[in-house]
């Protein structure tokens, strides 16, 4: 197998929304005009993908600016139960023992062979204002459907489409593996369903004939690009072209120069005899369009089926989570400070509030006790006076913060005890914990008042 030397710079391909530069309310592009802009305070549809390249850089500190969401859904608001039933490990089928013996096929006939198994997946971020779509793979006729972790990132509701069909169902998080890019759906009530065709990674070979198919741009369909396996055991850094815009080293990657695109992230990439070698998962972004050919990448569909059956399997580890996250419903920044005050002049420095860029738009007038999205998000008009702790920007409505009376401009100093400083640490706290767990909360108002709050978490969004 061919060993990379380095870091390649790739980005997440094709999944459910890829935004262009910039990151404001209404959604990824141009920022939006001075104030007032209510019309650019919602955001646009979003087609995210993984991408690698410069593009890296200036999402990151377009996440810095915007902040992120700490737990901010209750999967019962949208008719979902926090919860699924785990299929067990039996439910994930093992890769094909050794490399296709089919004769090739040719393109069209790759696409009759795998097409059936590819369901167009739809996610809405409620609380982040955005909508984005990817692209998933049947592995069990009960609807156990495989895909990309940053395809479902964030989602407040899930909803699978089989093409072949033409039915759409709700999903459900079965789990998801972050550091690997890897998540396993459930299909509500969906049964009979064909599965893709599944071939042995481990047998594939630089220069091996692919066909990459996903729902490329978002649009709905499944559209084919070819391509050949160009490198094998590739690392990566790539970066969400949507939504939270994380960035994440991947190992062991198959390269390609089909044209893996956003939109088609947790699309099948496979072999010339139609038998799925890999799941497609990060494209070039445009920054690189003056290379000679395209540079995609995919997930061995040996690594990929290897989680999802222990994740089906509800083997939670430091890496893969079973179900939903637990939910306490406040919006958070990211900065490294443990000062409150530093948490808010480094967000404002990096455009974070004010004028509608970064993520949060203007508001004129009192400024709400809770949010329903973060399109109307304001800075904090004032910061409990304290020195250490975790700035609250503002609070879900209905969620446990706000039924304890925590509103923008409150920090969090404590959870069961421990201290709690930087947005990290808050956020490596809760990830320790899980829905329907009492959690004990230590906060001061922005007047100065000290608050210890009783909070039973609920579920949140998978992260």
């Amino acid at each position: 197998m061919q060993q990379d030397t380095g870091y390649g710079q790739a980005g997440y391909g094709n999944e459910g929304g890829v935004p262009a530069a910039g990151w404001y309310p209404g959604g990824y592009g141009s920022p939006p005009p001075p104030p007032p802009p209510p019309a650019a305070a919602r955001r646009r549809p979003a087609r995210r993908g993984r991408v690698v390249g410069h593009l890296v850089v200036g999402i990151l500190a377009a996440a810095l600016a915007a902040g992120v969401t700490a737990a901010v859904y209750h999967p019962a608001a949208s008719g979902n139960s926090s919860s699924v039933a785990l299929p067990g490990s039996g439910a994930v089928p093992s890769p094909a023992p050794t490399a296709g013996s089919e004769q090739a096929a040719g393109e069209q006939q790759v696409v009759n062979k795998v097409q059936p198994g590819l369901v167009v997946i739809d996610t809405t971020l409620q609380y982040a204002s955005e909508a984005a779509a990817g692209t998933g793979m049947v592995i069990n006729p009960d609807g156990l459907v495989l895909t990309n972790n940053h395809v479902i990132e964030d989602a407040t509701k899930i909803t699978a489409t089989v093409l072949a069909t033409g039915r759409t169902y709700t999903a459900r998080v079965v789990g998801y593996d972050k550091t690997g890019d890897v998540a396993l759906i459930q299909l509500q009530g969906a049964s009979g369903l064909h599965s893709v065709p599944l071939g042995n990674s481990g047998a594939v070979r630089a220069g091996a004939a692919v066909v990459a198919l996903g729902n490329a741009g978002g649009q709905g369909t499944i559209v084919p690009a070819v391509g050949q396996v160009t490198g094998l055991d590739k690392t990566i850094t790539a970066t969400d072209d949507g939504g939270t815009a994380t960035s994440e080293v991947l190992h062991n990657m198959m390269e390609t120069n089909a044209d893996i695109v956003s939109g088609d992230s947790g699309g099948p990439l496979a072999d010339s005899a139609g038998q799925v070698i890999g799941m497609d998962t990060a494209g070039s972004s445009d920054s690189f369009a003056q290379q000679a050919s395209a540079a995609g990448f995919a997930i061995p569909i040996d690594t990929a089926l290897a989680v999802a059956r222990q994740i089906a399997a509800g083997h939670a580890s430091n890496v893969i989570t079973i179900g939903y996250p637990s939910f306490v419903g406040i919006y958070i920044g990211s900065g490294t400070s443990g000062s409150p005050q530093a948490q808010a002049q480094q967000q404002e420095g990096q455009n974070g509030f004010g004028g509608g860029y970064g993520g949060f738009g203007f508001q004129y007038g009192s400024r709400p006790s809770c949010y329903t999205s973060n399109a109307d998000l304001a800075a904090p008009s004032s910061i409990a006076p304290v020195s250490s702790g975790t700035l609250v920007d503002g609070t879900i409505c209905g969620s446990p913060a706000a039924a304890a009376g925590m509103t923008g401009g409150s920090v969090i100093t404590a959870v069961n005890g421990k201290p709690t400083g930087s947005p990290g640490s808050l956020t490596a706290i809760l990830a320790k914990l899980r829905p329907g767990d009492t959690i004990s909360v230590s906060w001061v108002s922005p007047s100065g008042r000290d608050a210890t709050s009783s909070l039973r978490l609920l579920a949140g969004p998978p992260q």
